[in-house]
Protein backbone atom coordinates (compact mmCIF):
# COMPACT_ATOMS: atom_id res chain seq x y z
CA UNK A 1 0.00 0.00 0.00
CA UNK A 2 1.25 3.69 -0.90
CA UNK A 3 0.41 6.78 0.36
CA UNK A 4 -2.27 8.66 -1.19
CA UNK A 5 -1.30 10.82 -3.95
CA UNK A 6 -1.47 14.51 -3.61
CA UNK A 7 -4.34 14.21 -6.67
CA UNK A 8 -6.65 11.44 -8.64
CA UNK A 9 -5.18 8.05 -9.35
CA UNK A 10 -5.78 7.47 -13.10
CA UNK A 11 -6.60 3.56 -13.85
CA UNK A 12 -8.44 1.73 -17.36
CA UNK A 13 -11.90 1.98 -16.68
CA UNK A 14 -14.77 1.98 -16.46
CA UNK A 15 -14.89 1.16 -12.89
CA UNK A 16 -14.81 -3.18 -12.54
CA UNK A 17 -11.34 -3.50 -14.62
CA UNK A 18 -8.87 -5.04 -12.77
CA UNK A 19 -6.87 -1.83 -13.07
CA UNK A 20 -9.56 -0.50 -10.67
CA UNK A 21 -8.84 -3.15 -8.34
CA UNK A 22 -4.91 -2.31 -8.63
CA UNK A 23 -5.87 1.36 -8.60
CA UNK A 24 -7.13 0.61 -4.74
CA UNK A 25 -4.71 -1.80 -3.35
CA UNK A 26 -2.28 0.70 -4.40
CA UNK A 27 -3.83 3.72 -2.94
CA UNK A 28 -6.99 2.93 -0.67
CA UNK A 29 -8.15 6.42 0.37
CA UNK A 30 -7.55 8.29 -3.52
CA UNK A 31 -9.53 9.70 -5.65
CA UNK A 32 -9.69 7.21 -8.85
CA UNK A 33 -10.18 8.26 -12.43
CA UNK A 34 -10.99 5.86 -15.07
CA UNK A 35 -10.04 6.28 -18.32
CA UNK A 36 -10.75 4.77 -21.65
CA UNK A 37 -6.82 3.28 -22.57
CA UNK A 38 -3.45 3.02 -20.82
CA UNK A 39 -2.29 6.05 -23.39
CA UNK A 40 -5.24 8.36 -21.74
CA UNK A 41 -3.75 7.12 -18.67
CA UNK A 42 0.01 8.28 -19.20
CA UNK A 43 -1.36 11.76 -21.00
CA UNK A 44 -3.69 12.53 -17.92
CA UNK A 45 -0.58 12.09 -15.71
CA UNK A 46 1.71 14.24 -17.90
CA UNK A 47 -1.28 16.55 -18.41
CA UNK A 48 -1.35 16.78 -14.34
CA UNK A 49 -5.10 15.76 -14.62
CA UNK A 50 -4.01 12.65 -12.74
CA UNK A 51 -1.24 12.56 -9.86
CA UNK A 52 -0.50 9.09 -10.84
CA UNK A 53 -1.48 6.44 -13.18
CA UNK A 54 -2.01 2.78 -12.77
CA UNK A 55 -1.07 0.19 -16.25
CA UNK A 56 -0.77 -3.22 -16.65
CA UNK A 57 2.04 -4.47 -18.13
CA UNK A 58 2.66 -8.49 -17.22
CA UNK A 59 0.06 -10.92 -16.77
CA UNK A 60 1.35 -14.73 -15.76
CA UNK A 61 -0.39 -16.42 -18.56
CA UNK A 62 -0.61 -14.55 -21.09
CA UNK A 63 3.08 -12.62 -20.78
CA UNK A 64 3.89 -8.55 -21.33
CA UNK A 65 1.33 -5.99 -22.54
CA UNK A 66 2.63 -4.86 -25.70
CA UNK A 67 0.34 -1.50 -25.29
CA UNK A 68 2.41 -0.40 -21.76
CA UNK A 69 5.81 -1.26 -23.30
CA UNK A 70 5.28 0.95 -26.15
CA UNK A 71 3.97 3.41 -23.97
CA UNK A 72 7.17 3.28 -21.99
CA UNK A 73 9.51 3.09 -24.67
CA UNK A 74 7.87 5.54 -27.27
CA UNK A 75 5.55 8.17 -25.88
CA UNK A 76 6.58 8.75 -22.06
CA UNK A 77 9.13 9.93 -19.78
CA UNK A 78 6.91 9.58 -16.46
CA UNK A 79 9.53 7.28 -14.10
CA UNK A 80 7.82 3.96 -12.73
CA UNK A 81 7.20 4.76 -9.16
CA UNK A 82 5.66 1.33 -7.84
CA UNK A 83 4.76 -2.39 -8.61
CA UNK A 84 1.83 -4.25 -7.80
CA UNK A 85 1.06 -8.17 -8.27
CA UNK A 86 -2.99 -8.34 -8.32
CA UNK A 87 -4.82 -11.80 -8.43
CA UNK A 88 -7.11 -12.32 -11.53
CA UNK A 89 -9.88 -14.31 -11.51
CA UNK A 90 -12.40 -14.14 -14.99
CA UNK A 91 -16.02 -14.96 -15.14
CA UNK A 92 -18.40 -15.22 -17.96
CA UNK A 93 -20.91 -12.91 -17.90
CA UNK A 94 -24.04 -12.11 -19.95
CA UNK A 95 -27.39 -10.30 -19.51
CA UNK A 96 -30.48 -11.97 -17.77
CA UNK A 97 -31.83 -14.19 -20.26
CA UNK A 98 -28.59 -15.37 -22.17
CA UNK A 99 -28.34 -18.26 -21.82
CA UNK A 100 -24.90 -20.50 -22.51
CA UNK A 101 -26.30 -22.44 -25.04
CA UNK A 102 -27.14 -19.29 -27.21
CA UNK A 103 -23.65 -17.35 -27.05
CA UNK A 104 -23.00 -16.51 -30.78
CA UNK A 105 -20.50 -13.78 -29.48
CA UNK A 106 -18.11 -12.98 -26.60
CA UNK A 107 -16.47 -9.67 -26.05
CA UNK A 108 -13.40 -9.08 -24.12
CA UNK A 109 -10.26 -7.20 -23.59
CA UNK A 110 -7.65 -8.81 -25.54
CA UNK A 111 -5.34 -10.14 -22.38
CA UNK A 112 -8.26 -11.47 -21.07
CA UNK A 113 -9.10 -13.69 -24.21
CA UNK A 114 -5.44 -14.86 -24.02
CA UNK A 115 -5.79 -16.15 -20.32
CA UNK A 116 -9.30 -18.05 -21.19
CA UNK A 117 -7.96 -20.08 -24.10
CA UNK A 118 -9.17 -23.49 -22.83
CA UNK A 119 -12.38 -22.48 -21.78
CA UNK A 120 -13.19 -20.78 -24.70
CA UNK A 121 -12.06 -23.51 -27.06
CA UNK A 122 -13.91 -26.17 -24.63
CA UNK A 123 -17.10 -24.35 -23.89
CA UNK A 124 -17.13 -21.61 -26.81
CA UNK A 125 -15.51 -23.12 -30.18
CA UNK A 126 -17.87 -21.00 -32.49
CA UNK A 127 -18.40 -18.23 -30.42
CA UNK A 128 -17.16 -14.88 -32.14
CA UNK A 129 -14.08 -13.51 -30.22
CA UNK A 130 -14.72 -9.48 -29.64
CA UNK A 131 -11.72 -7.18 -28.58
CA UNK A 132 -13.33 -4.68 -25.74
CA UNK A 133 -11.49 -1.36 -24.51
CA UNK A 134 -11.49 -3.33 -21.51
CA UNK A 135 -13.32 -6.18 -19.29
CA UNK A 136 -15.77 -3.88 -17.60
CA UNK A 137 -16.43 -2.44 -21.14
CA UNK A 138 -16.76 -5.70 -22.31
CA UNK A 139 -19.66 -6.21 -19.52
CA UNK A 140 -21.87 -2.94 -21.09
CA UNK A 141 -21.35 -4.36 -24.55
CA UNK A 142 -23.00 -8.03 -23.18
CA UNK A 143 -25.93 -6.27 -21.72
CA UNK A 144 -26.34 -3.88 -24.67
CA UNK A 145 -26.04 -6.77 -27.39
CA UNK A 146 -28.34 -8.99 -25.38
CA UNK A 147 -30.18 -9.63 -28.41
CA UNK A 148 -27.22 -10.70 -30.71
CA UNK A 149 -26.39 -13.86 -28.23
CA UNK A 150 -23.33 -11.55 -26.49
CA UNK A 151 -21.53 -12.36 -23.85
CA UNK A 152 -18.42 -11.15 -21.87
CA UNK A 153 -15.33 -12.37 -19.90
CA UNK A 154 -15.68 -9.72 -16.75
CA UNK A 155 -15.29 -9.42 -13.19
CA UNK A 156 -17.83 -9.95 -10.65
CA UNK A 157 -17.91 -6.79 -9.50
CA UNK A 158 -18.27 -5.64 -13.15
CA UNK A 159 -21.20 -7.55 -13.99
CA UNK A 160 -23.31 -6.38 -11.13
CA UNK A 161 -22.15 -2.51 -11.67
CA UNK A 162 -24.12 -2.98 -15.29
CA UNK A 163 -27.23 -5.67 -14.12
CA UNK A 164 -25.15 -8.73 -15.83
CA UNK A 165 -25.44 -12.30 -14.69
CA UNK A 166 -22.22 -15.00 -13.59
CA UNK A 167 -22.43 -17.81 -16.18
CA UNK A 168 -19.47 -19.58 -14.90
CA UNK A 169 -16.78 -18.48 -12.68
CA UNK A 170 -13.13 -18.67 -12.92
CA UNK A 171 -12.61 -19.36 -16.41
CA UNK A 172 -9.02 -18.62 -17.02
CA UNK A 173 -6.37 -21.10 -17.37
CA UNK A 174 -4.98 -21.28 -14.18
CA UNK A 175 -6.25 -20.45 -10.66
CA UNK A 176 -2.68 -18.69 -9.67
CA UNK A 177 -3.58 -15.81 -12.88
CA UNK A 178 -2.10 -12.68 -11.67
CA UNK A 179 -1.46 -9.51 -13.48
CA UNK A 180 1.52 -7.10 -12.70
CA UNK A 181 0.57 -3.55 -12.63
CA UNK A 182 3.26 -0.67 -12.58
CA UNK A 183 2.48 2.98 -11.31
CA UNK A 184 3.73 5.58 -13.05
CA UNK A 185 4.06 9.29 -11.52
CA UNK A 186 6.15 12.74 -11.77
CA UNK A 187 8.50 11.94 -8.93
CA UNK A 188 10.81 8.78 -8.90
CA UNK A 189 11.47 7.00 -5.98
CA UNK A 190 14.19 7.23 -3.56
CA UNK A 191 16.16 3.68 -3.30
CA UNK A 192 14.25 1.08 -0.32
CA UNK A 193 17.17 -1.75 -0.74
CA UNK A 194 14.08 -4.05 -2.24
CA UNK A 195 14.44 -2.78 -5.32
CA UNK A 196 13.87 -3.22 -9.46
CA UNK A 197 15.23 -1.16 -12.25
CA UNK A 198 13.39 -1.39 -15.76
CA UNK A 199 15.05 -0.10 -18.82
CA UNK A 200 14.94 -0.10 -22.70
CA UNK A 201 17.98 -0.09 -25.32
CA UNK A 202 18.78 -0.36 -28.77
CA UNK A 203 21.93 -0.91 -30.76
CA UNK A 204 23.64 1.35 -33.40
CA UNK A 205 23.64 -1.94 -35.53
CA UNK A 206 23.05 -5.41 -35.52
CA UNK A 207 26.66 -7.97 -35.16
CA UNK A 208 27.13 -11.29 -33.09
CA UNK A 209 28.00 -10.86 -29.10
CA UNK A 210 26.41 -7.43 -28.70
CA UNK A 211 23.47 -8.28 -26.91
CA UNK A 212 25.80 -10.76 -24.39
CA UNK A 213 27.66 -7.98 -24.17
CA UNK A 214 25.20 -6.07 -22.87
CA UNK A 215 24.24 -8.63 -19.90
CA UNK A 216 27.76 -9.36 -19.48
CA UNK A 217 27.82 -6.01 -17.57
CA UNK A 218 24.99 -6.94 -14.91
CA UNK A 219 26.51 -10.67 -14.31
CA UNK A 220 30.36 -9.07 -13.57
CA UNK A 221 29.35 -7.08 -10.86
CA UNK A 222 26.28 -9.90 -9.55
CA UNK A 223 23.05 -7.87 -10.82
CA UNK A 224 20.23 -10.60 -10.96
CA UNK A 225 18.22 -9.59 -14.38
CA UNK A 226 15.04 -11.05 -13.93
CA UNK A 227 13.12 -10.29 -17.27
CA UNK A 228 14.48 -9.71 -21.04
CA UNK A 229 12.26 -9.67 -24.29
CA UNK A 230 12.04 -7.59 -27.11
CA UNK A 231 9.63 -4.95 -29.00
CA UNK A 232 10.26 -3.79 -32.57
CA UNK A 233 11.55 -0.30 -32.59
CA UNK A 234 8.62 0.84 -35.08
CA UNK A 235 11.54 2.41 -37.76
CA UNK A 236 12.71 -1.07 -39.42
CA UNK A 237 11.86 -3.93 -40.05
CA UNK A 238 14.39 -6.76 -38.32
CA UNK A 239 15.56 -3.99 -35.70
CA UNK A 240 14.79 -3.90 -32.35
CA UNK A 241 14.77 -2.46 -28.50
CA UNK A 242 15.24 -4.87 -26.02
CA UNK A 243 14.14 -4.06 -22.41
CA UNK A 244 15.50 -5.84 -19.16
CA UNK A 245 14.09 -5.74 -15.55
CA UNK A 246 16.41 -6.11 -13.04
CA UNK A 247 17.20 -6.14 -9.19
CA UNK A 248 18.79 -2.93 -7.53
CA UNK A 249 18.18 1.12 -7.77
CA UNK A 250 19.92 2.97 -10.53
CA UNK A 251 21.29 4.90 -7.74
CA UNK A 252 23.15 1.96 -5.91
CA UNK A 253 26.67 1.81 -7.27
CA UNK A 254 26.97 -1.31 -8.73
CA UNK A 255 23.75 -0.55 -10.93
CA UNK A 256 25.01 2.77 -11.77
CA UNK A 257 28.48 1.13 -13.16
CA UNK A 258 25.87 -1.10 -15.21
CA UNK A 259 23.99 1.47 -16.93
CA UNK A 260 26.97 3.71 -17.49
CA UNK A 261 28.88 0.72 -19.40
CA UNK A 262 25.69 -0.15 -21.20
CA UNK A 263 25.05 3.55 -22.02
CA UNK A 264 28.73 3.65 -23.97
CA UNK A 265 27.57 0.55 -25.68
CA UNK A 266 24.19 1.09 -27.52
CA UNK A 267 22.59 3.58 -29.69
CA UNK A 268 20.11 4.74 -26.68
CA UNK A 269 19.60 3.97 -23.31
CA UNK A 270 15.97 4.66 -21.54
CA UNK A 271 15.32 4.16 -17.96
CA UNK A 272 12.35 3.75 -17.15
CA UNK A 273 12.50 3.32 -13.55
CA UNK A 274 13.56 2.48 -10.31
CA UNK A 275 11.18 1.45 -7.82
CA UNK A 276 10.39 -0.89 -4.82
CA UNK A 277 9.58 -4.38 -5.91
CA UNK A 278 6.40 -6.10 -4.97
CA UNK A 279 5.77 -7.42 -1.57
CA UNK A 280 9.66 -6.59 -1.07
CA UNK A 281 10.46 -9.42 -2.42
Amino acid sequence: MASTPEGPLAYLGPPGTFGEEAARRHAPDAALLPLPSHAEVARAVEAGEAAAGVLAIENSLNGSVAETLDILIHETSLPIQAELIVPVTHHLVAAPGVEAGAIETIYSHTQALGQCRAFLRERHPRARLEAALSTAHAAQLAMERAHEGAAAIATARAAGRCGARVLAEGIQDRRDNATRFVVVGARPPAPTGRDRTSIAFRFADDRAGLLAAALAEFASRGINCTKMESRPTRASMGEYVFLIDFEGHARDPRCAEALAALEAMTAHLKVFGSYPRAGGG
